[in-house]
């Protein structure tokens, strides 16, 4: 997958310059803190889980290069590409805080004026927005695989033929299937990378047509990290956390 390669190379150089300091494989998040002093989550994909254990290689990577862990990204298990998307985003750190704020989703909707009449797709579903769509009249239509809703083959057509604006998890990123989606999209669909995993990092999305990334940064770290341990989900880490955005300007 390129998307995978793109984020390698872009820090690879800076992987190879720091240490994980802090690995935490949560139920709901993962998170890496690297000596720095970056601090990164992405979402804990279980693709299957046959037994008690989800990573068969025994390797600690606290006190060790970042850049043995940012390898895992290109990794067929979805556990490693996890970890290894934590640490993207804590490697990305310092550049996602001066991205801009959007507390209350109001950029989010506004820049892509969802009203009455707007088509929506979103695959991944996101329980708080749904109210949003309806409060403003928007058509929607979702997949989540996972939850049991929707159809593929039907999904893609409205993809192609209907929708206005694509909301994208960013698990996408996690299960390699963000560029497969992405290539069907219609020639004027807008989309949206959102999600606490989002790594905000627009050169990693010039091939891809991505108008916006919606992430998450950690501000109260220790507390983030605490929550992922205790297994806490999206809710608690927002509490600590900001919620930032990047648009094009095309």
């Amino acid at each position: 997958m390129e998307l995978n390669d793109i984020l390698y190379d872009l820090f690879v150089s800076k992987a190879s310059e720091v240490t994980i300091e802090i690995l935490s494989l949560g139920l709901g998040y993962t998170a890496v803190k690297t000596s720095d002093g970056g601090t990164g989550i992405a979402y804990t994909y279980f693709d299957s889980k046959k037994s008690c254990s989800v990573i068969k290689e025994n390797y600690d990577y606290e006190g060790r290069p970042a850049v043995n862990l940012l390898e895992k990204i290109k990794s067929v298990n979805t556990i490693e590409r996890s970890m290894a998307l934590a640490l993207i985003n804590a490697l990305n750190y310092d550049e996602a805080l001066l991205l801009p704020e959007d507390e209350n989703n109001n950029i989010l909707f506004n820049a892509f004026d969802i009203c009455k009449g707007t088509r929506v797709a979103m695959v991944g579903f996101f329980g708080p927005l749904i109210n949003i769509f309806k409060e403003r009249g928007a058509s929607l239509e979702i997949i989540d695989i996972a939850r049991g809703l929707g159809c593929e083959d039907e999904f893609y057509e409205k993809l192609r033929n209907w929708a206005d604006v694509l909301f994208l998890t960013s698990t996408s990123i996690l299960n390699n299937t963000t560029e497969e989606i992405l290539g069907k999209a219609g020639k004027n669909l807008k989309t949206i990378l959102l999600g606490p995993s989002t790594p905000m990092v627009p050169d990693a999305f010039g091939h891809l047509p991505v108008h916006m990334l919606a992430g998450t940064v950690p501000l109260e770290k220790d507390k983030v990290l605490k929550a992922i341990r205790h297994g806490m989900g999206t809710p608690i880490i927002h509490r600590f956390s900001r919620k930032i955005f990047w648009l094009s300007s095309s």
